[in-house]
């Protein structure tokens, strides 16, 4: 039962850290366009996102305002957060199976 709980507390950190990175990521971005810099490219965005730093990716273009209006990005993001939960899914189904059956 151990390895149940430990799962369920690693599970948000990681994506707490991960949204920490990708929310710079947005914000890395968002400064260079500001300054006519070299951008990020939009596929470092997403497989950022996909890799489940997609919470602070939405924050980041929430409260950035970057990235929000442009609906092919949009489109791809939302695809990338629909992946990642149905990955992140699959993943668990076998633990959440075995969680429930001993209960």
């Amino acid at each position: 039962m151990r390895w149940y709980v430990a799962t369920w507390l690693l599970v948000p950190a990681v994506y707490g850290v991960l949204s920490l990175i990708s929310f710079s990521v947005y914000a890395s971005d968002k400064r260079a366009a500001c300054r006519g810099e070299r951008r990020i490219a939009e596929r470092t965005l997403h497989l950022v996102d996909l890799m489940g730093g997609w919470p602070g990716g939405w924050l980041a273009q929430k409260s950035l305002r970057h990235k929000c209006s442009k609906r092919s990005f949009q489109k791809i993001y939302w695809v990338t957060v629909v992946l990642h939960c149905a990955i992140v899914g699959w993943l668990l189904a076998p633990s959440m199976a075995r969680l429930f059956g001993a209960i």
